[in-house]
């Protein structure tokens, strides 16, 4: 039997036969029914219990007497265990709601409507279905739950506190959206243990699901065995409105289906309602019947404030389908309790004293005090948190046992787990000679990532339908197709956003996979808030961006970068290259794969270079900026050409001209302006000292950014305009990046 028919039985409670008084032997209790489990085959979810404990029931009777059930029910509940349990159920999800309200009002901000609409799908995640360790959150084999509504993030941290993560206690519901806090107004991963990605921009999320459920797929074809399986979770995400209207959610949807990722499970908050009002203002589509039609299995949940085991059945079928994800469409009433339930003015802001009384009223929940937790709903969570102990026990026991049938594959995937970098891969990089052939950087770097690839067993990925163009494809390496989920290359088709926020899901899932994303730099503007999304939450994506100046020549402004690499590198963490040759390019690979917690971007020419142009050097890279070639000898030079990428050697082409008339002259390369920045000041004087004021930076891209390099006096050689469709040689010369203007300008530079 496998860990996923094991976590996806009846939660403990529900297949109970004894219930003791203490909370330690009552989970022992249950614990021992999981024993005897290990020859059921079938998963089930909400399976009507066995009997439950007097003792057990006790811990509950008065409490679920202050629930809103007829008479007639409450007389019952002692004699029927599946209404008790229901019953349970119902007052912890009422206590979620409170502490949802709680911290609202509490801090005067945030989103509460979807978390209070929502509150039965968070609870029975983390009660009944989900399994985790609140003691180890990283534990590899563990659930995934990704909440692309990130607006909803009380729902989260109420569940995760109540579940026992560390991460959340009392204080920090009370510390909702403080600065500082570890509860921030939406979720972060580097914030928050028991967050596995960072949403808010709506839709991001059901692609960061689509990854981690990538992830999982590929490890599992590579690793498990017929009579050893090691990697063996699921992913849930919910999403809402708000991600169902965002584009990036079809793109991931449609690769989803395309990969039959069957462990994914998509929950959708049907609550018809958006900042700006009901949906029937901007939306009336079928949503399920869209999913349907991208080939994913689709359920309906209408009632689920009413029924809670309607919406365990469309879990259980979730698990049962073997060859589609599941979209669950779950029909909710944003806001529920409150006055103003069902209307977008529950969408975000606080209650009044009155609307706070009357939810209070409608459950019973009378002369409490704020952030009260009902004991037992504590307990009733712990059983989940000592299951997931158990499992992660077995699962080390799996393991060991894999490791002693299966030593090379077990190595290696200890390999991943511990991040993925393999002693000594670094001189697996090319290295390039004056005397090599020219080529494009997009063609060196295809050299170093299939150099990079029979070293690192973690690197996947792939390119917008232009891997070819791109040159980024694992030669002998087969594609990540059904059923050879075991392949390195990813074919993302022409949805560039979906492959960005696809790599964050691979990357955030922990496993050493290193994602890499490739397309035309122009076209990052269609993936920007994903790739922002991977320096916010230390995803260590890859991201190989060809084509990348008016120097692509013949496609013309459509397809010619030109703001491109200024609003890139102005996002905090993002490492962005522009390698002058194959070496440097190496060097950029060399720091972008040791960076596991920050992305990189490399930005690649199509038109051919040197492979080696004299001075660069790839160890060099890392400090983002240094000095290619100098004749000034002791003496300071008379001016400095700073130069990136394929104008680099136009810097260096002029400054020989000029230094056969006695000039001295200096050339840096700049690949990457925050390694530079990042130097001590002493390294950065010394590369480009203050006394020297003659300055030209040279680029085909925006002149945006570089006064801060050249200085008052210095002269910016750059694109200000868009392109032109062209012969490359002929663009270049239109827009002044020939040797001849480059000596001109430093010429006259000079005589001023």
């Amino acid at each position: 039997m496998t860990i996923s028919s094991i976590f996806t039985l009846p939660s403990p409670p529900l297949r109970l036969t004894r219930f003791p008084t203490s909370s330690t032997t009552a989970v022992q209790a249950r614990l021992t029914v999981f024993s005897s489990l290990k020859t059921t085959t079938t998963p089930q979810i909400g399976k009507k219990p066995t009997s439950l404990s007097k003792d057990y029931q006790l811990t509950w009777k008065h409490e679920l007497q202050l629930t809103p059930l007829p008479p007639q029910k409450l007389e019952k509940l002692e004699e029927d265990d599946e209404l008790f349990q229901d019953s349970i159920d119902r007052r912890c999800v009422d206590n979620i709601r409170m502490l949802i309200v709680d911290s609202v009002q509490h801090a005067k901000a945030g989103h509460p409507g979807m978390a209070l609409g929502m509150a039965e799908v968070g609870y029975i995640l983390y009660r009944h279905v989900m399994r985790y360790n609140p003691k180890n959150p990283k534990w590899f084999n563990r659930d995934r739950f990704v909440l692309s509504a990130g607006h909803g993030c009380l729902l989260q941290y109420v569940c995760l506190h109540l579940a026992g993560f560390q991460s959340v206690q009392i204080e920090d519901l009370k510390r909702l959206c403080k600065l500082g806090g570890r509860t921030p107004g939406h979720p972060e991963n580097v914030v928050t243990d028991g967050v596995e990605v960072t949403t808010g921009p709506l839709g991001q999320g059901v692609a960061n699901a689509v990854g981690l459920a990538l992830a999982e797929a590929h490890l599992a074809a590579r690793f498990n065995k017929p009579d050893a399986v090691i990697v063996d979770h699921r992913t849930y995400c919910i999403m809402g409105d708000g991600c169902a209207m965002e584009g990036i959610s079809n793109e991931a949807a449609s690769l989803a289906a395309h990969w039959r990722l069957n462990k994914l499970t998509l929950i959708y908050d049907d609550n018809h309602n958006t900042i700006d009002g009901p949906t029937s203002l901007a939306f009336s589509e079928d949503i399920s019947a869209r999913f349907k039609a991208l080939g994913w299995n689709t359920i309906t949940v209408d009632d689920i404030h009413d029924n809670l085991a309607s919406f365990k059945k469309a879990l259980q079928s979730a698990i049962n389908e073997t060859e589609r994800p599941t979209f669950i469409r779950v029909k909710t009433l944003i806001g529920r309790l409150s006055d103003k339930e069902g209307t977008s003015k529950a969408h975000h802001g606080t209650f009044n004293e009155e609307d706070v009384k009357k939810m209070q009223d409608k459950i019973k929940w009378i002369d409490r005090e704020p952030f009260h937790v009902i004991p037992s709903v504590y307990r009733e969570m712990q059983l989940q948190t000592e299951y997931g102990e158990r499992l992660e026990s077995e699962w080390d026991s799996k393991l060991d046992n894999y490791e002693s049938k299966y030593p090379q594959e077990a190595a290696e995937f200890k390999t991943l787990l511990g991040g993925g970098l393999v002693p000594g891969w670094e001189t697996s990089l090319p290295k390039w000679t004056l005397s090599d052939p020219v080529d494009a950087t997009r063609g060196y770097s295809e050299k170093c990532l299939n150099k990079l690839a029979k070293v690192l067993p973690g690197l996947i990925g792939g390119s917008a339908d232009l891997a070819t163009s791109n040159k980024a494809y694992l030669h002998n390496y087969n594609d990540f197709l059904p059923p050879n989920y075991h392949g390195r290359n990813i074919r993302y088709g022409v949805r560039e956003h979906a492959m960005a926020a696809i790599s964050n899901g691979i990357a955030l899932h922990q496993s050493g996979l290193i994602p890499f994303a490739a397309t035309f730099l122009t076209f990052s503007d269609y993936m920007k808030n994903s790739v922002r999304l991977s320096a916010l939450s230390k995803a260590g994506v890859i991201y190989i961006m060809t084509h990348d100046s008016i120097g692509l020549g013949e496609d013309g402004p459509t397809h010619q970068p030109v703001e491109h690499l200024v609003g890139l590198r102005a996002i905090p963490r993002m490492l962005v290259f522009r390698p002058a040759d194959g070496n440097e390019t190496a060097g950029a690979y060399k720091v972008a794969v040791s960076n596991r917690d920050r992305p990189s971007l490399i930005a690649l020419s199509r038109q051919k270079v040197a492979a080696h142009l004299a001075g660069t050097s790839a160890d060099e890279v890392e400090k983002g900026g240094y000095i290619i070639s100098d004749n000034s000898g002791e003496n300071l030079p008379e001016v400095i050409l700073i130069g990136t990428g394929s104008e680099l050697c136009l810097c260096e082409s002029g400054a020989e001209r000029l230094r056969k008339e006695g000039r001295r002259v200096r050339v840096v390369s700049l690949v990457c302006w925050r390694l530079f920045d990042g130097q001590p000041k002493e390294y950065k004087e010394f590369v480009l000292p203050s006394s020297v004021k003659k300055r030209i930076s040279v680029e085909a891209g925006s002149p945006i950014g570089w006064r801060e390099y050249v200085g008052g006096e210095g002269v910016i050689v750059g694109v200000d305009s868009f392109g032109a469709s062209g012969a490359y040689l002929d663009t270049f010369k239109k827009y002044g990046f020939t040797e001849e203007n480059i000596t001109r300008i430093t010429q006259s530079l000079l005589n001023q």
